[in-house]
């Protein structure tokens, strides 16, 4: 025959377990909600930024306050190419507070740039640019030949001193592009890939 333990109290009432299952519950909400949060701090981090456009350098392609997702990783695998849209440190900021800028790839290394007569020339070549809306103002530039693992950067915004940009101070090194502009995600009216 088998023998049963002795009881150490009454059974749990209806109302403890009710309690125990609440507070399980609230438990296991709250560590999966600090796992999507790490989870997503790490891809912030690592694989994707989110990011306001501020001033008008950019115009007409992006607009003041429109908000940007910026692939971190893809220029893990490749180079970025003539257009794309980058974001980048700012040269002239300092480590301690660093700010950043978003221009147009125009040169990669090896490219000749020039500017001449309100053109933009690259290797010899008149530069086709649908995305702007004006010829450049500032007047005639370079020769300026791109070192390696440097690119040139400029704003679509060509009108006198609209743009900060690799005219003003040079070519950017590799390591300080952040990512590419993939598409503007708000205002949800103005979506679009970039």
């Amino acid at each position: 025959m088998d023998a049963l333990a002795p009881s150490s109290g009454p059974p749990p009432s209806p109302e403890t377990s009710k309690q125990a299952g609440r507070s399980g519950y609230i438990r296991d909400w709250l560590v999966t909600l600090l796992i999507a949060m790490v989870v997503l701090l790490l891809l912030n981090l690592f694989v994707f930024n989110l990011s306001t456009v501020r001033g008008h350098s950019m115009q007409p392609t992006l607009m003041e306050s429109q908000h940007l997702f910026v692939n971190k990783l893809v220029y893990n695998f490749h180079d970025p190419g003539r257009g794309d849209i980058v974001i980048l440190k700012d040269p002239d900021s300092k480590l301690s507070s660093p700010r950043f800028l978003v221009k147009r790839v125009i040169g990669i290394p090896g490219d000749v740039i020039r500017v001449e007569h309100n053109h933009l020339y690259v290797n010899g070549e008149l530069l086709n640019e649908p995305y702007t809306n004006s010829d450049v103002e500032d007047g005639d530039y370079g020769p300026f030949t791109v070192e390696p693992e440097h690119f040139f950067v400029m704003g679509d915004n060509r009108h006198t001193a609209a743009s900060k940009d690799s005219r003003y101070f040079g070519s950017i090194k590799s390591q300080d592009l952040l990512g590419r502009a993939e598409f503007i995600f708000w205002p949800i009216s103005e979506w679009k890939w970039l």
